[in-house]
């Protein structure tokens, strides 16, 4: 009886031990792979989605396997990279406690929505239509998202990030200023995000603007000239004579004020300019030949000014 009792424990303990290595030893993945997990994915689901990657050899026996000695803690939804011969112990702990792969999706500063549209649209493993967003609701950023999320959601994640800063923003505002709502200091900032790349010059361009505005001089600004031709996609050419006559709600050429919406998506800093702008009396700006501007208090130095920016066009012979 008693050497019966040994058999039988010796075989139950071979058994436990083939079992310890089919759960901990190599798995058949000859390379690494991605594999994305459903939100709210089961054991059975993730097993699945494994074995089609070639993960696993079995589903069945990894969900054995698992029972017996993984962790009873939830799958995690995302797309998780599996190392090559991952056994399924180190995959089991990895869809239950490792973090998934990041895809992100940036939207630069000053983007017009039709080309959020198109990067929605093109970014891979979203899935859904590409809604467009309202021109300036998007917070220029990086946008983290897993494969399976829908367009949609990610477009509202955006534009939940620009209402969060915008709101911030303008809460701790500075006093006097031209602008008198969030509204108009989106505006003003897609103008300021258009008209400068360089981040020292953004709170006197917007002190120009603001000058502007309180004199009731047009903004003349180029770029609200050419969002009604083109929604903010490149115009590839000049501004045409009879396109700074347009009367559209935008042109402030043609109108004083702020037009009617936004040009733009602008980012934190165009809108802490708005909203901070420098203490300045400058009303007017003209390019410098170095990729800036300089500024100017009135007409004959602005004047002045061109001549020497029409100098070093002609020297370049782009004139």
């Amino acid at each position: 009886m008693r050497r019966l009792l040994l058999l039988v424990l010796a075989v139950a303990a071979i058994g436990l031990g083939g079992a310890t290595w089919l759960w901990r030893g190599p798995g058949p993945l000859p390379r690494q792979t991605s594999v994305a997990i459903p939100e709210g994915a089961t054991l059975a689901v993730a097993a699945r989605e494994l074995r089609r990657a070639g993960a696993i050899p079995s589903i069945e026996l990894f969900r054995r396997l698992a029972r017996l000695f993984g962790s009873s803690d939830p799958i995690r939804a995302g797309e998780f990279a599996i190392p090559a011969g991952a056994s399924p112990a180190r995959i089991l702990d990895l869809l239950q406690h490792g973090r998934p792969l990041l895809h992100l999706l940036t939207v630069p500063e000053g983007m017009p929505s039709v080309l959020v549209h198109d990067k929605l649209a093109a970014a891979a493993g979203l899935i859904g239509p590409a809604p467009t967003p309202a021109e300036g609701s998007v917070l220029p950023d990086s946008y983290a998202y897993q494969p399976g999320e829908t367009r949609a959601a990610v477009a509202a994640r955006m534009t939940r990030a620009m209402d969060t800063q915008l709101a911030r923003l303008w809460q701790a505002r500075a006093p006097g200023l031209i602008v008198t709502s969030p509204r108009e200091a989106l505006i003003l900032a897609s103008i300021v995000e258009k008209e400068t790349a360089i981040a020292a010059e953004r709170t006197t361009v917007a002190a120009v603007y603001a000058n502007r505005l309180r004199l009731g001089m047009p903004l003349q600004a180029d770029p609200t000239v050419i969002y009604p031709i083109t929604k903010g996609r490149p115009l590839g050419r000049r501004i045409r004579e009879s396109e700074l006559h347009a009367r559209n709600g935008y042109n402030t050429y043609a109108m004083a004020g702020l037009p009617a919406g936004p040009i733009c998506n602008p980012g934190r800093a165009s809108l802490a300019a708005v909203l901070h702008p420098a203490p300045s009396k400058a009303l007017y700006f003209v390019a410098n030949g170095k990729g800036g501007h300089v500024f100017a208090d009135t007409l004959a130095e602005h004047n002045a000014n061109v001549a020497k920016w029409f100098a070093i066009r002609r020297a370049r012979g782009e004139m």
